[in-house]
C-alpha cells in the first residue's frame, strides 16, 4: 500500500502546497477550484518526479533552518557592508581578490548549497568548482587578508555544512 502511495503522490508537502496555492490564487473557492488544485498537486509532483535528485544522506533538518536563518543573517549584515564600501571606498582603494577554497565537503548538494551561499552574500561570488569538486574558486569585492576570508567562509559555512551533510 505505501508503494502504490508513493507512486501516485511522490512528494506530498509539494502535493499539500501546489493545492493550497492554487487554491489560494483563485479570487473565490469553489469546490470545483479546490478539486482541481488537488489533481494539479498530484499531477505536477508526479510527472516531474524523475528529476529530482535523491535525498542526502545523513541530512539534519534542524541544523539546515539554523544555517538557514543564519545566512539570512549575513545577506543583512553584508548588504550594509558592501553598501558601505560603495559609499565610502573610491575605487581606487577597492582591493578585490581571488580566493580558491579548499572544500572538504564531497556532497553535490552540500558544495550547491555553500555556492550559493557564498554567491547570495553581497560582496562574493563563487566563481568556478573544480573539475574533481576539491576546491571553488570566490570572487571578494574587497578584502585586506584573503587568507582570512578564506578561512572565515570555511569556519562560518563549510564546518556548519559538514554537520548538516553528514
Amino acid at each position: 500500500m505505501a508503494r502504490a502511495y508513493r507512486w501516485l503522490i511522490p512528494h506530498p508537502l509539494l502535493t499539500l502546497i501546489l493545492a493550497v496555492v492554487w487554491i489560494l490564487l483563485q479570487n473565490e473557492v469553489t469546490a470545483g477550484m479546490a478539486v482541481f488544485g488537488i489533481i494539479l498537486g498530484i499531477i505536477i509532483p508526479w510527472m516531474t518526479s524523475i528529476w529530482w535528485p535523491d535525498t542526502p544522506k545523513g541530512f539534519r533538518l534542524g541544523k539546515m533552518v539554523l544555517y538557514s536563518f543564519m545566512v539570512i543573517w549575513d545577506i543583512i549584515v553584508a548588504n550594509m557592508q558592501v553598501a558601505w564600501i560603495v559609499l565610502t571606498v573610491p575605487n581606487s582603494k577597492l582591493k578585490p581578490a581571488w580566493i580558491v577554497i579548499p572544500l572538504e565537503l564531497r556532497q553535490p548538494e552540500a558544495i550547491t548549497v555553500l555556492a550559493g551561499t557564498i554567491t547570495l552574500t553581497p560582496g562574493t561570488v563563487s566563481a568556478d568548482l573544480s573539475d574533481e569538486g576539491h576546491s571553488l574558486l570566490v570572487h571578494v569585492l574587497h578584502t585586506d587578508d584573503p587568507d582570512a576570508e578564506r578561512d572565515a567562509i570555511k569556519d562560518r559555512y563549510e564546518r556548519r555544512l559538514l554537520e548538516i551533510f553528514t
